[in-house]
């Protein structure tokens, strides 16, 4: 008989949807959007809603790997982990254990899965990662500018008079914020798209400015002097801002058509943004995209300050919306974070390359798969492939679990077991297993369970997935927010935020008001005529970073205007070559983009010459440890 089930999906995205599944004998025969969640409503994203096929995949691993002369092969769970346990004493051993490196992303956005950081720290502590190739940048400018990062309810957007919606595609990576623009639109909110790749967010909007990639500082500082220049800056803002008077001179440091030039819009544009954030509440929701350049974090800093001198922030309606602070509501206190060295994420392949005193000698890798994750793929697959120890815990047999040594075989999202926050949102919730587990497949937190407990280690990590859920949750009882009362109820907003962010327009920064950027950033890239165009590599509906619903077949796409195609055919293949690696392409032609852009889906297998960050190198953004990965210029090449 089919029972319906509810769970969380606990993919890297800002939803968190909870999903309703109807199971029979175990087996998920459906899974749809649940209409009694209030972001949820309903309905999910195309990626989640086609998991099935990959719940089921016949590639899914289900049993241990090992590396045996050279070769991958089924062992049992003992062998693996007996062997594992015995190199990992031993390189601690016999060179600390800073030789070891643990590197952990969000595969699983689940706070269980921390209690494998929780291990490696108390088996060393050994190295950690630092940096963010997502949200690094952009993290880093919101809290030098706010004293932290935080935003308000979705549901705010519709106390808002104007939306500008800046380097954001919402149809891909934010689909429950839809319905809300929609009822703004409907409201009669103004809304507009910044963004240099046209998207289908346009059909959402009454305008759509499209800049030079990179160019979205000096636009900022087009509008920004515009906003001095009419007097549409709030008459109170030195009251909440440090160094107005450094922003204005820096605002005024160049004309506005030269502010303009350099961003490839018409003064009109400028002039048009500075009406809709005068037109007051305004609200501008800052892209992810926008802080992954060598620019990025000076870029969040600019629209910072447009938000904070027009006095669009801490009222209804007005916000610089960036993300929400998903670990907030959770009691993560047990992990000290005291890691001896730390590998910049980014930079992953070349600093375990160059790590010395000691060098690293094994790396765990968890919820990630960085020779496809991050850029410089062939050098990422050099560092691994170079190592004594390599091990990965993952359902599939990815980029990266192909060069390890062992690979251990875990559980799905819709066998997860574990609490959840949200970077979009504000709720908290718990993900339960809806579909029966497959013989010899383990969670997460079991593999490391079982690693513990061959290295004394067992009850450091003791505790099934509810016992580490109640500890998670203990700053939300005494709220009366309790493991029961969530699986009871459903995903419940949790009381560490208040309904706008920094209300009053008062910030935790020393002296109590926003800190305004004084200074130009970096320069982003420019087009040479040897590689003219800004190669960027976008997010898809069809999948999850490299989780693809159904996998990308043949050469991967790569879209580009007409006039940028070197002369090749729509649907001819080419080569698409940077300075440092080139792949196979599909040409796509699109008289909607810009004439600097080649746009590629992110997350192709490195093995097939569909991975797009083999061509981008590991660059840093300007501030937060981020990535700069949308300022590498490549060409197109006839083959």
């Amino acid at each position: 008989m089919a029972e319906r089930l509810k769970t969380l999906c606990n993919r890297d995205c800002p939803d968190v949807c909870s999903i309703v599944a109807t199971v029979e004998d175990g087996r998920v025969t459906r899974i749809q959007g649940d209409k009694d969640h209030p972001i949820t409503q309903g309905f999910l994203c195309e990626r989640t809603s086609k998991f099935l096929d990959r719940q089921y995949s016949p590639e899914r691993l289900l049993t241990p790997l090992m590396r045996k002369d050279g070769v991958l092969e089924p062992a049992s769970w003992d062998e693996a982990l007996d062997f594992v346990a015995e190199k990992l004493v031993a390189i601690r051993h016999e060179s600390g254990p800073a030789a070891i490196f643990h590197y952990r992303s969000a595969g699983t956005m689940g706070l269980v899965n921390s209690v494998t950081s929780y291990f490696f720290e108390q088996f060393g502590p050994v190295t950690d990662r630092t940096g963010d190739i997502c949200s690094g940048a952009g993290e880093w400018a919101q809290t030098t500018d706010f004293g932290d990062f935080e935003c308000a309810d979705p549901s705010d957007l519709l106390n808002a008079r104007q939306i500008i919606v800046w380097g954001r595609n919402v149809y891909v990576s934010w689909t429950h914020l839809i319905p809300v623009l929609r009822e703004a639109r409907a409201r009669g909110a103004g809304i507009v798209l910044v963004d240099p790749v046209h998207h289908r967010t346009s059909e959402l909007c009454d305008r759509f400015v499209q800049p030079r990639p990179g160019g979205d500082f000096a636009l900022a500082m087009a509008t920004a002097r515009l906003l001095f220049e009419r007097g549409w800056t709030d008459p109170d803002a030195a009251r909440w801002c440090d160094h107005l008077e450094a922003f204005r001179a820096l605002a005024y440091s160049k004309p506005v058509e030269a502010w303009c030039g350099e961003a490839d819009v018409s003064a009109d544009a400028a002039e048009d943004l500075a009406r809709r954030l005068h037109d007051r509440p305004a609200t501008i929701l800052v892209g992810w995209g926008l802080g992954r350049r060598l620019n990025g974090a000076g870029i969040v800093r600019a629209l910072d300050a447009l938000g904070a001198i027009t006095g669009n922030i801490g009222v209804p309606g007005g916000s610089v919306a960036f993300e929400a602070k998903r670990r907030r509501p959770f009691d993560l206190s047990f992990i000290a974070d005291s890691a001896p060295r730390r590998i910049m994420e980014p930079q992953l392949g070349e600093q375990i390359l160059a790590a010395s005193d000691p060098p690293i000698r094994a790396v765990w890798i968890t919820a990630a798969n960085p020779v496809a994750m991050l850029p410089d793929s062939a050098r990422t697959a050099h560092a691994l492939e170079t190592r004594e120890l390599v091990v990965v815990a993952d359902s599939f047999l990815t980029d990266t679990a192909e060069r390890a040594h062992v690979v251990f075989p875990t559980t799905t999202l819709l066998e997860n077991d574990d609490v959840l926050g949200s970077y979009g949102h504000h709720h908290v919730g718990v993900s339960r297993p809806v579909a029966r587990r497959p013989e010899g497949v383990r969670s997460d937190l079991e593999i490391i369970q079982a690693l513990a407990a061959r290295v004394g280690l067992a009850d450091v990590v003791a505790g099934d997935a509810r016992s580490w859920k109640r500890r998670l949750l203990k700053k939300l009882e005494p709220h009366g927010i309790t493991l029961e009362r969530l699986e009871e109820e459903g995903p419940i907003r949790h009381p560490f935020v208040t309904p706008i962010a920094f209300p009053e327009r008062a910030f935790p920064t020393p002296s109590g008001r926003a800190n305004l950027m004084t200074e130009v950033p970096a320069s982003p890239a420019v087009p040479t005529a040897e590689f003219p165009l800004f190669l960027m590599s976008l997010s898809t509906e069809k999948a999850q970073a490299s989780q693809w619903s159904r996998p990308l077949v043949g050469p991967v796409p790569v879209t580009v205007h007409p006039d940028a195609a070197a002369g090749i055919a729509d649907g001819a293949t080419a080569r698409l070559e940077s300075s440092i690696a080139s792949i196979t392409v599909r040409v796509v032609h699109d008289p909607l983009q810009r004439r600097d852009v080649a746009l590629v889906p992110k997350g192709g297998r490195f093995k097939a010459g569909q991975c797009v960050n083999a061509l981008i190198r590991a660059r840093l953004s300007d501030h937060g440890g981020g990535a700069a990965l949308s300022d590498e210029l490549v060409r197109l090449v006839p083959l």
